[in-house]
């Protein structure tokens, strides 16, 4: 299939899920209570919720970091350049679903003059640990609040659980076994083309330095207090923006219901396959706060139509600037980072291929 025609085709399932998730979310609303209550909600509690936002990218940016240090061994990673490709990245999935998942260490790589490859084996480390850490969370919630966190996601697929388990398996063998996927592509590839054999070695070793901080026991406290303040300042808006709309008074509504949403919002931006996750965002959120906290469908549709557009614009806003910053012009085309790839290679004589050859 052409490359076009793959594109159109994700456009166009994205689009899709799009307008069938918003039609799910608004065909009972009373549009004009939906207004109401938009209009009428409490701003100053949306505005306070941005430097929280902008924070917990701050932290995610610093994190990034921790994983970096031992794959490049090298101490002195600037945070500032970190955040600037942190927010193009997010910036890029509020455009493009998962564009900006390679965006962010191609922009990082560019500027430091490092190793893309390496660059984006830690976007998978990072993405292995936010699964696992959303499984962790959502078995606290589930633990406590089991038939009420079902009945709000009755149309969950068990099948969506593939991938991040995938994710999960494959990010342990690489860091634990790599010996054996090397036996692998030996026996694979090697009898083939000594060529090609030379050149998909030297990628993998490069991606295998992104795994390093698995590796590093010594940053793993570190590791985790980032990744536990990065969920925390991802719960502490869907919390303040309770007050924007009196959920606190009227429904009792606490921390602890807001960490139960953030679950469901980090499982829809998981199986989303749409822009920023809008419209699954929306429908996930609605339903929740419907059915566990009786919340009225323009109350819970307001909300989160509130909380997704303040995180949306901060990403697009803050992103879009650092996207002139890095003198971005336009989206590097998928042919681009094969060229990064490829500009990595270097070449191997006939001894040092047997030296690095492991069975």
């Amino acid at each position: 299939m052409k490359e076009g025609t793959k594109k159109f085709l994700r456009i166009g399932i994205s689009l899709l899920i799009i307008v069938a998730s918003i039609y799910y979310a608004i065909k009972d609303i009373d549009f004009n209570e939906l207004l109401r209550i938009i209009f009428n909600a409490d701003y100053f509690w949306i505005i306070l919720s941005v430097p929280v936002i902008t924070l917990s990218h701050w932290v995610r940016a610093m994190r990034w970091k921790t994983m970096l240090e031992p794959a490049l061994k090298k101490k002195s990673a600037s945070v500032w350049n970190l955040f600037s490709a942190v927010m193009i990245g997010y910036a890029a999935n509020c455009v493009l679903p998962r564009g900006g998942e390679f965006l962010r260490p191609y922009v990082y790589s560019r500027r430091e003059k490092i190793s893309f490859t390496t660059t984006f084996a830690t976007i998978i480390v990072e993405r292995f640990i936010d699964v696992i850490t959303l499984i962790l969370l959502f078995g606290g919630v589930f633990l406590f609040l089991s038939k009420k966190v079902v009945h709000a996601l009755p149309n969950l697929d068990p099948n969506h659980i593939i991938v991040p388990v995938a994710v999960i398996f494959a990010v342990l063998l690489l860091s634990f076994y790599p010996p054996f996927i090397k036996g692998v592509l030996k026996f694979l590839i090697k009898p083939v083309s000594n060529k090609l054999y030379d050149k998909i070695y030297i990628t993998f070793e490069k991606f295998l330095k992104g795994f390093a901080i698995i590796r590093t026991p010594s940053q793993y406290l570190r590791l985790i207090i980032e990744s536990v303040g990065i969920w925390f300042l991802y719960t502490v808006p869907m919390f303040l923006m309770f007050f924007s709309f009196d959920f606190q008074s009227k429904f009792h509504l606490g921390f602890d219901d807001a960490t139960v949403l953030i679950v469901i919002s980090g499982i829809g931006a998981t199986i989303a396959p749409t822009p920023g996750a809008i419209g699954v965002y929306h429908v996930l959120i609605q339903n929740a706060m419907v059915k566990l906290y009786g919340i009225s469908p323009e109350e819970a549709l307001a909300y989160a139509t509130l909380t997704h557009a303040i995180n949306y614009l901060v990403q697009v806003g803050i992103g879009g600037i650092f996207f002139f910053r890095e003198n971005i012009k336009k989206m590097p085309p998928r042919g681009e980072f094969s060229r990064e790839l490829e500009s990595e290679q270097i070449p191997i004589d006939n001894d040092s291929r047997e030296s690095h050859d492991i069975t």
